[in-house]
């Protein structure tokens, strides 16, 4: 007869090794799986990122495909975006902030089956508006904002255009 202390040593071997048999590599800083193609989308998405940070209206218009699309997340179609509602919102409310921070925590990709690849995220922005009654830039006033989205890609070759999210 085996020892009582053999014998309760086996569950947590069990338990061990069943966590080693499932653990994952994840691209640090984030709850993403360690892929190549993983890495393509976070890389194209920090791209994004910076082009929002340094307030690039251009690039953040050829970074959306023809066919973008924003409902933004209500069933009032008054506030949704195609291109050119895009296009005219970064001309006049997006170029109305000064200075802009934006963090991303990348929580999952996955591939939709029209190819469209689904990034979801939790950001942090933090933006400086100026004051509705036109005072200087200088006194322009810091926003907060926390938040989950979720960027919808589609393949354009070898890089990756914005269907929604932005």
């Amino acid at each position: 007869m085996k020892p009582l202390s053999a014998i309760l040593k086996l569950p947590a071997t069990l338990v061990c090794l069943a966590l080693v048999g499932c653990s994952h590599d994840y691209i640090p800083n984030t709850q993403v799986e360690d892929s190549d193609f993983n890495r393509q989308v976070i890389a194209y998405c920090e791209d994004y990122r910076h082009a929002v940070e340094h307030r690039n209206s251009d690039l953040l218009v050829k970074m959306a495909d023809v066919k973008y699309y924003e409902d933004g997340g209500t069933v009032d179609t008054s506030d949704d975006l195609d291109l050119e509602g895009l296009k005219k919102y970064l001309d006049t409310q997006f170029r109305k902030t000064t200075q802009i921070r934006y963090e991303i925590f990348y929580r999952d990709i996955s591939v939709g089956r029209s190819n469209q690849v689904f990034v979801d995220y939790t950001y942090s922005a933090s933006y400086k508006v100026p004051l509705p009654d036109g005072t200087k830039a200088e006194d322009a006033v810091w926003r907060r904002r926390v938040a989950d989205n979720r960027l919808e890609l589609v393949r354009d070759g070898e890089k990756f255009r914005i269907l929604s999210g932005m």
